[in-house]
């Protein structure tokens, strides 16, 4: 049985001054440590599964004679009930780090999210729609929360008040608000479950079908009937953003296809612009067979020595902006955009002449579809769009039947 050691009162404790250890009784080991330097602390001193522990219970005289006492006391009742206070203490402060470690924000959770997906995606300009969507509808509702006490609310809540109104804007962003749930549930940020943004079997519960509540809205485009008038006016113009949009029309091409075309996929002789597929919405590679008035464009060109690009910055010598188009447009007091020119071409194709629905959106580019018109794309029939892609260059250079010439300016339709 351990030696009982003299019970001190506190009176006797302050007058303690001498440096070591010095025994107060009245629990087993509890003592008051002095240092060379004076500062004073607790220690009990106890066995623990055999083996010797000095376990700390805090500074004197912060911690009074009596709760030293209790903390003393406290102590070896674990102890008898098979609990190692100093292991105890050391699993507290691990999981402390651990649970520490795992404090991520959705807003650094959706960066780093970001980060590691980046290099994957087509272009810069995806990553900034991400961007965009996340810090305009996430951020300021979740961006601080934690990313693994995000729910189901807290995603409603970004998503029902544009769902009707932005639906294909509300949808993309559910998508990406799913994707980094994912991340950080697989990154251990986020417990095991439902993604709470995920839509069969959860949100679908809630929000209508996006196919059943989103309207259609096509890049506004030019009447038919301007087209005419605007070439007019847009083959009187100088500047590369003039040919760009120039050959952009008459190659029914995206607008970003078309900045970023370079001589080594155009030839010249046989009249065959050839877009990789690394270029490419659906990364198909694409032949766009060019009509006369295309290659007398581009031959009269100026083209200047290691200069790659068709139609480069005139400021920068890199890619046109995809502004740069649009706002020669916005000059002229149009509503329509580039992009909307490919709606042009397709209602032309279909309300003008008897080309099959399959070339024109072969032509397009467009992804294939049904059988008739994926044997369209096997043998690409490059005549037969050659044909088309003439009567559409030589279409838009005639003046209407009438006669009449509709001023350039009028608002495009929707």
């Amino acid at each position: 049985m351990p030696k009982r050691s003299k019970e001190l009162g506190a009176l006797a404790v302050s007058k303690l001054t001498a440096p070591g250890l010095h025994a107060v009784g009245k629990v087993a080991g509890l003592a008051l440590q002095i240092s060379p330097s004076g500062s004073r602390s607790w220690i009990l001193r106890v066995s623990v599964g055999g083996r010797r522990r000095e376990i700390g219970l805090g500074a004197y005289p912060g911690v009074t004679l009596k709760e030293a006492h209790e903390k003393a006391r406290t102590t070896r009742n674990d102890i008898a009930a098979g609990i190692d206070p100093v292991l105890a203490r050391k699993e507290a402060a691990s999981r402390l780090r651990a649970d520490q470690a795992m404090e991520l924000t959705f807003e650094a959770a959706a960066k780093r999210f970001i980060k590691s997906k980046e290099a994957e995606w087509r272009n810069t300009k995806h990553g900034a729609q991400w961007r965009n969507t996340l810090a305009m509808y996430a951020y300021p509702q979740i961006g601080s929360l934690l990313v693994g006490h995000i729910t189901r609310t807290h995603i409603t809540e970004i998503l029902e008040p544009i769902w009707l109104t932005k639906t294909e804007t509300a949808s993309r962003l559910r998508g990406r608000l799913e994707a980094i749930l994912d991340w950080a549930r697989v990154k251990g940020f986020r417990a095991e479950g439902v993604n709470p943004a995920a839509w069969r079997g959860n949100l679908d519960k809630i929000l209508a079908a996006p196919k059943k509540t989103k309207r259609v809205r096509n890049h506004p485009a030019l009447p038919i009937t301007d087209m005419y008038a605007f070439m007019q006016t847009l083959r009187g113009m100088e500047g590369v953003s003039a040919r760009c949009l120039e050959f952009t029309v008459l190659t029914a091409a995206r607008s970003g296809e078309a900045r970023g075309a370079r001589w080594s996929e155009i030839d010249l002789n046989r009249g065959i612009w050839s877009i990789p597929a690394e270029r490419m919405k659906a990364k198909k590679e694409h032949r766009v067979p060019l009509s006369s008035p295309a290659v007398e464009l581009l031959k009269a060109i100026e083209r200047t020595e290691g200069q790659e690009l068709v139609f480069p910055s005139p400021r920068s010598g890199s890619v046109l902006s995809d502004m740069a188009l649009l706002e020669l447009m916005r000059r002229q007091n149009l509503a329509a955009t580039p992009h909307g020119f490919r709606s042009t071409f397709r209602d032309w194709a279909g309300e003008y002449t008897n080309y099959p629905r399959e070339l024109a959106e072969v032509a397009l580019a467009h992804i294939k579809g049904d059988a008739t018109e994926a044997a369209y794309w096997r043998g690409d029939v490059l005549e037969k769009r050659r044909r088309l892609m003439a009567d559409w260059a030589a279409f838009i250079a005639t003046p209407p039947a009438c006669g009449d010439v509709v001023p350039i300016n009028k608002t495009a339709r929707q």
